[in-house]
Order: structure tokens, then sequence, then C-alpha cells
């Protein structure tokens, strides 16, 4: 096994020009798989929100599940550095509860760091956190938890002063200890200046191909929903269309009768040969009650 990626590992990777591996994850089976296949960072999204519960954002996902899902995900990781979202409004109150909820997620969670939304206005909240040595990945540009304030999930940083701000903001986030920084649904020129500007690696979604990393989320580049296919979005394969086959053809089987097979089923080592016997306590109970009962298998002779 490869060295574990830490987030010394990523700041190297920049430095090198090579390209940071990030993808999304839930619990512990994808997690392995993912970790197998070589993800630098494995990101415990609140996108599970959407994805895993059905919801239509991000915003009802709760510190709990995110503890929850990140626990999975940590379990079924070696190498790669794994990060927690902190969830809509576990750090917005206050840099003393943003500090706490972080340090749930290392303790309870085991992650390796935490993520959260937004600019220089939360540079205070990522400072606590860092002094309480926890790693902090910072997110910019499209910020799923500000939907309502962005009017939608749509790209930012398209004019001039919007663009400018987003650049203070990334130096800010920088300044106050992130590690690394996510740029979501930014024009490919502006990601392209704020990951020029930036000691610290960014990672892309949507953001062109001049980020020094790449993120997606699982299931989109697994191609597991037909019905949502952003302009972002590659899918690497169809798995929508291999479950719903296998899942099918097991239907379809079990309907005719063909499964499970011997094959596929125990054999005892002497035949077994079973017999009625009446429950003891059948002369105790009711007439109406015993009448309904039939006889008890299980006894080997």
């Amino acid at each position: 096994m490869k060295d574990k990626v830490t987030i010394h590992t990523l700041k190297r990777q920049k430095q090198a020009g090579q390209k940071i591996c990030m993808v999304t994850a839930y619990d512990a089976t994808f997690a392995r798989l993912f970790d197998e296949a070589g993800a630098d960072v494995l990101l415990v999204g609140d996108s599970l929100g959407m994805v895993v519960q059905g919801h239509d954002s991000t915003l009802p996902v709760t510190m709990d599940q995110m503890v929850y899902h990140s626990a999975m995900v940590a379990r079924g990781t070696k190498r790669a550095l794994v990060v927690g979202d902190l969830p809509f409004m576990s750090y917005q109150v206050s840099a003393q509860e943003a500090v706490r909820n972080a340090g749930r997620l290392v303790a309870e969670g085991n992650v390796g760091g935490v993520k959260l939304e937004g600019g220089a206005e939360f540079a205070d909240v990522v400072s606590a956190i860092v002094r309480a040595s926890i790693p902090v990945m910072g997110h910019l540009g499209l910020t799923p938890q500000s939907v309502h304030k962005m009017g939608g999930y749509v790209v930012q940083g398209r004019d001039e002063d919007a663009a400018r701000k987003m650049v203070d903001d990334a130096l800010a986030l920088e300044r106050a200890g992130c590690f690394a920084l996510v740029l979501e649904g930014v024009p490919l020129d502006l990601a392209r200046q704020i990951t020029q500007k930036l000691t610290i690696p960014t990672i892309g979604i949507g953001a062109g191909k001049h980020c020094d990393g790449q993120v997606l989320v699982c299931y989109d580049l697994l191609g597991m929903n037909p019905d949502f296919k952003p302009k972002f979005v590659k899918r690497f394969t169809n798995l929508h269309g291999s479950i719903t086959e296998a899942a099918g053809a097991y239907f379809s089987e079990v309907r005719a009768g063909n499964f499970p097979d011997e094959e596929h089923s125990f054999k005892g080592k002497q035949p077994v040969r079973l017999m009625p016997t009446q429950p003891a306590a059948t002369e105790a109970l009711p007439a109406e009650v015993g009448d309904k009962l039939g006889p008890i298998y299980g006894a080997p002779v």
C-alpha cells in the first residue's frame, strides 16, 4: 500500500504539478473501492442529503448524520485522506460551535480534515478550527448551503466584481489556514487565476482543468442517475443500466423458480427426517387458540 495521504501530501502534489483525485463517498463499501482505485481524498459530502437521503438540497443534513457517514467511510479507507463536510448551521452561529462540531467529525467520525463553505466572512471560524489542530478545506463558488441566497445552483464569479471578490475570499481563506480549496461552478479562467495565486491546492468541480485537482460526486461519475447530467459531469460508466439489468435478471430467475438452484443451496452430511410433535403448552391454551396452532416441525429423528 502506498503511504497514507495527508494534507502535506496534497501540497507536495501541487508543487510537483501532480493532479489530486478526490471523489465523494458515503459508506464503507464505496470508500474501500475508491481507496483501492487510487483516490487521494475521499469527501464525505453533505451532498448525501440529495444522493442518499433523497432531499432536493443539502440543507436538511445534520451533524449526527455527517458523523455517522464519516465514520463508515473512515472504516473503509486505508490510504486516502478522509474529509468530512460541516453541514448547514453547524459552523455559522459561532466559532466556538464550529470548533465543537469540527471536533466531533474528527473524534467520532475519524476524519482527517473538515470542509466548510464560505469566504472571508468565515476566516475567523477557519482560524479557530485550525487553532484546535483540525485541518480545514475551504469551498468557494457555487456553495450549495447558500442556494437560496444565490437564487439557485448557478455558476458564480462571471462578472468582474464577483470575480475579484472570489479571489479576495480565496486569499483570505489561505491566510486563515485552509490546507486546500474547492472551487465549484466557477469560470475556467477565474479558477486558473485563483489556482496560480494560492500556495494551497485548488480542487475543482465545474471549474475547469487548471485546478490542482478534481472532485465529482461518486454516483455521478458512475452514471447511476440518468436524469441528472449537468455540464461538468462526465459519466465514466453506466451503473444505472448494469444494476437494473442485474436486478431484473435476479427477479426473473426467482419468479421462474430457477434461483436458488442446487449449486447455491446447502447440503447436510446425513438426510434429516422431520416429524410433527405437539407443543407441551397446547393443553393450557383456550380451545379456539389451540385449534389454530397446528403441528410444530423441526425435531430431527
